[in-house]
């Protein structure tokens, strides 16, 4: 079964999300085009066997099987979310490991085959291409289920974010640091806060993420730069002063 092209590059509609499916199941595939017919704001605009048979094909979102031909391609979700991919897993492997491995990987969110529906699978495609955390049933019980719950395990990349980020206060920059998207960026950024809220640790502020990291050993006190304003460094007449 080779490529299907389906639609037009990534945004074909006003307002569409376009998705990328690499399947090796027809029955699969057909279940999941029904699901983003119209009026569905989600469009699949392309699908294959093989993550090659969609290669350079323009999506806002990947939506990659784990086992392909036989074949586990955990290892390959790194590379795919490197390249600046939004990746969301939809597999029947919803074992804990492999649901932390791929989050660790770099992966935006996992949707079980055994449970998915229509209307979860689409919420879950909208939140990641908006940038937004999501988490599904099968990263919940992944994350809470993980060694050490009340301690988060971020991924090297994850980690790295975090501590650009403390440093330097600009997504942007911290992009550039690394060399990667800036919505990569607050993908990291948000995952990590998806972690500390499954293990009761709820980080929703800049400074609240920034202790959490600190009392975990992830970052070092001496490694953060403190930030003042400008506004914050004026004196009362300076900040007052016309022109």
């Amino acid at each position: 079964m080779g490529q299907q092209h389906l639609g037009g590059p990534a945004g074909g509609g006003a307002g569409r999300v376009t998705v990328a499916l690499v399947e090796d199941h027809q029955v699969v595939v057909d279940g999941v085009r029904s699901w983003f017919g119209p009026p569905s704001p989600v469009e699949l605009v392309a699908q294959g066997p093989t993550i090659e048979s969609v290669r350079g094909v323009q999506a806002d979102v990947l939506l990659l099987d784990l086992n392909l031909n036989g074949t586990m391609v955990v290892d390959r979700v790194a590379e795919l979310c490197a390249g600046g991919q939004r990746v969301i897993v939809f597999s029947e492997h919803e074992e804990p490991e492999t649901v932390r491995a791929v989050l660790d990987a770099g992966a935006s969110a996992f949707i079980g085959k055994g449970r998915a529906t229509r209307e979860s699978c689409l919420e879950t495609i909208l939140e990641v291409a908006a940038d937004r955390p999501s988490v599904t049933p099968p990263m919940a019980q992944a994350i809470a289920t993980d060694e050490g719950p009340h301690r988060p395990q971020l991924s090297d990349k994850e980690r790295a974010a975090l501590l650009y980020w403390f440093q330097s206060m600009s997504k942007a920059s911290v992009a550039a640091r690394m060399g990667i998207k800036e919505r990569t960026v607050r993908q990291y950024i948000d995952r990590a806060r998806v972690k500390y809220a499954a293990a009761g640790r709820p980080a929703p502020t800049k400074e609240k993420l920034l202790i959490c990291a600190i009392q975990d050993g992830l970052v070092q006190p001496d490694e953060v730069t403190v930030y003042t304003s400008l506004a914050a460094r004026a004196t009362p007449s300076e900040e007052f002063r016309p022109g």
